[in-house]
Formats: C-alpha cells, sequence, structure tokens
C-alpha cells in the first residue's frame, strides 16, 4: 500500500519556504498542495493484506505466492499453508524463549498482529519469570495461549527444546549474549525468528549471525530485528524526504541516548545461597558478556541503527571514543560515552549516550544536511531549512508495527530477513565500545575480525564466569 505525501507551500516575510506535510488532513491556511507517493518497499502491513479478513487475504495469496525459486514455491520452503492460499487455516505457533518484559510484550503484540497465531511453547532459566510470562499471557489472551505444562522449559538448553516442541516461529528475547546461539538453533531448524536487540555482544557472535541470515535467505525464513524504529512511522516518512533531497547532502548525523540510571536490572535483593552466575542473569545489564555494555550497545544500539539508516547502510570505515564509569556499580559496564564514527566519504556521525540519575535526557537524531536539519525522536520527524516539514500523519507503536509486517510477510511467502543489517548494526555499536574502552582508533576490519569472546561455550549452573575488569582507556588492549 503506498502513502501519499503532501507538498505545502507556505507564505513567510521575505523568500517563501516552502513545507511538507504528511497528512491526511486538509491543510489549515491557504497552501498549494501536489503530491507523490512513498515507495512500496517501505515494508509490509497486516492491515495490507487483510489481516482481519480471510476472504481478502486468501484473494492476495491466490496471485501473490506462486514465485519459483529452484524449482519450488517460495512459500512451500517455510510455511506450506500459504501455499494453498488459505492462510487462516492453519495456524502459526510461537514459541517464546527469555520470557521477561520484553518478551512477554512481544508475543502480546504478536496476537494483535495475526488472528491465527497462538502461543505453544515457552522457555526461560527462571522459573517465576517463566511463569509470570505465561498468567500476564493468559489474562490477556485466553484464547491464545496453548501452553501446557509439559511445553514449559526450565535450564540453560530451554532454547532448543521449545525449537523442537513443533513451533513455527520463535521469539528471541533473552540477554543478548545468549542471542547468536540460540539464533542459529531456530534458523538450522526451520523456525521463523524474532531477535530482540542487540544481535550479540562481540564479533564472534554477529558473525554468526551474520552466517544465520544468510542461511535463512536461502531457506526463505523470517527475522525481525527488535531494532524497531525502522518500523516508525514517522521515522520513515522522514527517511523519505532526506532521500528526496529536502535537507541536501548529509554532512553528519548526531544520535543521541541519554537516559536515567541504568546499573539495576532487576530490582530485587541477592538471596542468600544465589550464586554468582544467578546473579548475573537476573542483573544483566551490568555486565559485557550478558548486555555487551548497556549504554553503548542497548541503548546506543538503536541510535546507530537509525545513523545507519540515514547514511544508506554504509558502514564507517573506523571509529573513535570516550567513556567511563562515573557512578560506582557492580560489573564491568560503562555509565556514558561519546563515540565518533568516521565514513570513507568524509562524513562522521556522532553517537552520544549516558545512562545516568538527574541529568539531561534526549533520545533523538539531528541529521544535518546541505539545505537544512531533520530531526527525529519519540515526539516527530520535523525539517527546519530551506523547506520546511513536520509530519502530521498517525502515531502509531512500532514494536507494533514490525510484528504486523513480520506476521504479513510470513503470510505472503516472503518473510521479512532484517538478520543482516541487524548484524552490522550490533557490529556499529561494539565497535564504538571498542574504541570507548581501549582508548584507540578501531577500523570496521578490526571490530569485525576480533577474537575477543565475552560468552562461555558452556553454561551450567556451576560455571565460573571470569569478569574482565572493567576497561582503563589506555590501558585495555584490542583483542
Amino acid at each position: 500500500m503506498k502513502k501519499k505525501l503532501e507538498i505545502r507551500m507556505t507564505k513567510s516575510e521575505g523568500n517563501p519556504k516552502s513545507e511538507t506535510r504528511t497528512s491526511d488532513a486538509p491543510p489549515s491556511e491557504q497552501t498549494r498542495t501536489s503530491s507523490f507517493e512513498l515507495p512500496s518497499d517501505f515494508g509490509f502491513r497486516a492491515s495490507d493484506f487483510g489481516a482481519n479478513n480471510p476472504a481478502s487475504r486468501r484473494e492476495f495469496l491466490k496471485t501473490s505466492t506462486t514465485t519459483a525459486l529452484g524449482g519450488a514455491l517460495v512459500s512451500e520452503i517455510s510455511f506450506p499453508a500459504v501455499t494453498s492460499a488459505a492462510p487462516n487455516s492453519d495456524k502459526l505457533r510461537i514459541g517464546l524463549v527469555g520470557c521477561g518484559g520484553r518478551g512477554t510484550g512481544a508475543v502480546a503484540q504478536a496476537f494483535n498482529a495475526d488472528s491465527n497465531c497462538e502461543l505453544t511453547a515457552l522457555g526461560d532459566v527462571f522459573e517465576e519469570s517463566l511463569q509470570k510470562s505465561l498468567q500476564i499471557l493468559r489474562t490477556q489472551s485466553p484464547d491464545k495461549v496453548k501452553v501446557t505444562p509439559d511445553r514449559c522449559f526450565l535450564g540453560f538448553d530451554a532454547y532448543q527444546k521449545v525449537i523442537a516442541s513443533g513451533v513455527d516461529v520463535v521469539f528471541l528475547t533473552t540477554p543478548p549474549g545468549f542471542r547468536p546461539v540460540h539464533l542459529k538453533a531456530a534458523i538450522e531448524a526451520g523456525k521463523h525468528a524474532f531477535i530482540e536487540i542487540t544481535a550479540g555482544v562481540d564479533a564472534p557472535g554477529v558473525r554468526s549471525v551474520l552466517a544465520s541470515a544468510e542461511l535463512a535467505r536461502k531457506k526463505n525464513l523470517g527475522i525481525l530485528s527488535g531494532f524497531c524504529w525502522r518500523y516508525n512511522r514517522h521515522a520513515r516518512a522522514a527517511l523519505e524526504q532526506i532521500r528526496q533531497g529536502v535537507i541536501g547532502d548529509v554532512r553528519s548525523v548526531y544520535a543521541t541516548y541519554y537516559r536515567g540510571d541504568l546499573t539495576s536490572k532487576y530490582h530485587g535483593e541477592r538471596l542468600p545461597g544465589m550464586t554468582d552466575l544467578q546473579w548475573m542473569i537476573r542483573n544483566w545489564h551490568n555486565y559485557t558478556w550478558l548486555s555487551g555494555d548497556v549504554i553503548v550497545l542497548l541503548s546506543g544500539g538503536h541510535s546507530v541503527d537509525k545513523m545507519s539508516w540515514w547514511l544508506g547502510d554504509v558502514m564507517p570505515a573506523k571509529a573513535v571514543a570516550l567513556g567511563s564509569r562515573v557512578y560506582p556499580a557492580e560489573g564491568n559496564t560503562f555509565d556514558n560515552a561519546f563515540v565518533v564514527y568516521e565514513y570513507a566519504s568524509g562524513i562522521r556521525g556522532f553517537l552520544g549516550c549516558r545512562g545516568q540519575a538527574r541529568c539531561h535526557d534526549d533520545n533523538s537524531d539531528y541529521i544535518t544536511g546541505a539545505k537544512g536539519v531533520c530531526t527525529v525522536n519519540a515526539r516527530g520527524a520535523v525539517i527546519q531549512g530551506d523547506t520546511n516539514w513536520r509530519y502530521t500523519g498517525p502515531m502509531t507503536a512500532m514494536h507494533q508495527n514490525e510484528q504486523d509486517e513480520f506476521f504479513a510477510s510470513i503470510r505472503a511467502g516472503r518473510p521479512i530477513n532484517d538478520g543482516k543489517r541487524m548484524a552490522h548494526t550490533t557490529l556499529m555499536a561494539i565497535m564504538g565500545r571498542m574504541a570507548a574502552y581501549t582508548g584507540q582508533e578501531i577500523t570496521w576490519e578490526q571490530a569485525l575480525n576480533s577474537q575477543e569472546k565475552l560468552v562461555p561455550d558452556e553454561l551450567n549452573w556451576d560455571t565460573k564466569v571470569e569478569m574482565p575488569p572493567l576497561a582503563l582507556p589506555g590501558k585495555t588492549k584490542f583483542v
């Protein structure tokens, strides 16, 4: 479905400026308007394929799922029911691995996205987390939760059991350190996957995700990234303005993620008898082997993903950075960093991120071009310059949008695969962390080929995880 943009010419003192607005509403002042259409590759929505209308979905699928791939129907590779042009005749079965708030919320959004899906399996290392998630989802959507006690899996191998339980789509929402291994298992087993950010915490993990993304491409399997800003409507509208040259050639991008204190993920007390590993996984924000760094990766990850988007997904050539931990906390992550990414073209991208209480908050992108500046944040998108523009279309939830589009793409036999760009964005954030931790200039090739491995190969409750000390720029070495 294509969306209309309205070009508004407004009069001002001196030279007139044009103002472009995305809106279905009539202009409030005298205007001259024209329209052009957004490209259709801006993604799918469930409603585009009649998600809540089986008849319209069926008619669409009759004409959209007969593309041949190597002599086989595309849709037969991953979801045979689509080929029959009766997408609502079979259920899409969902398995959840990692039963925290984000995973629970993502499954609830999947329920909203597709009228014919159900949750059939859960996996976690902590039973109370699993049961809490199950209770919330049963209360919200009792008809869509079909989880029996024998489909509730506990332990470090729970992801394997969820994947093997007969699900079609796996939601991977554990701490990021576990995700490369989980994604590899899901794709090798022929499952579509939603994977929260970030895709990993080190270069070996990123390389694994790149391999999984390529395998998913060959199998026609979907990988939906939790880098959700690319599914935000006003951010997409802003990108189209940039592509249309409204701000001229892009000269720089300044992305911010200044937020409050993030030192405690788990708000309970450490109980007597709780092992170091149990405590680390509960309070995983503070440990690089689990979070990758809560500031540079988990917060800054969203910002560098958008930075990459604005710049056409060309990866930076190198990065320098500064960072530290100002307020003492357990673990080994920073609470502030500033990264400068330099591109082969000479453009520079600036990432500022901080997690400290009682400080200025800002989560915005400032894209500076030769003819104007585009600002994008949760409040909307505006351009100021030779052409003034403001997004005035619907403000929808991007976390819901991404699930709408993902499930619609699976139903259409053309599943979204965000895997490669998610891996690249993750490595871009890791590259910034490496530069901040070491105090050195780090190139893209260095980051990609790094041998630093943060996550143990094998884990059980008796595993002793050796935690590196807090980084000291100038002393911490690049590996």
